[in-house]
């Protein structure tokens, strides 16, 4: 797996960072270029239960690693939600198992720094590059309104 790294600063509390990257509405805007209309369904519990849905409810299933609110939160990936049914561990979730995506906020003179570490198989860098950049765009937009 390959280790990718995106970040933004951004003109705002860490908590409405958070809020912007975590709120129902706005997680589906600034996710959009992964997926339109996606979702986050989460007990926001560490070893909890998440998931990251697109618009048919298929996606990821993953759990919380670690959670300080309004400074980090790292999910690891566990398996896929595929019409309602979960798979932990057919040959394709195999090769990502384990999978982290860490979410950092850091308060610098007035403003947020955030960063995010991913974990991915080279055959998603091109979406990762672009949902990030773009995403993390959209954040900064909200957060700053």
């Amino acid at each position: 797996m390959e280790k990718l790294s995106y970040e933004v600063l951004i003109e705002a509390t860490p908590q409405k960072v958070w809020q912007v990257l975590w709120g129902p509405d706005s997680y589906s805007q600034w996710t959009y270029y992964f997926s339109p209309n996606s979702s986050i369904h989460s007990d926001w519990q560490v070893n909890g239960k998440t998931l990251f849905l697109d618009a048919d409810r298929n996606g990821m299933l993953s759990t919380i690693e670690r959670l300080e609110e309004f400074k980090v939160v790292i999910f690891k990936h566990l398996g896929m939600v595929w019409k309602g049914v979960e798979d932990l561990d057919s040959e394709e979730v195999k090769k990502w198992h384990g999978a982290l995506e860490k979410y950092f906020l850091e308060q610098l003179n007035g403003k947020t720094r955030l960063w995010v570490e991913v974990d991915i198989l080279k055959e998603y860098r091109e979406m990762m590059e672009n949902g990030f950049k773009k995403g993390f765009e959209i954040v900064k937009q909200l957060a700053e309104a």
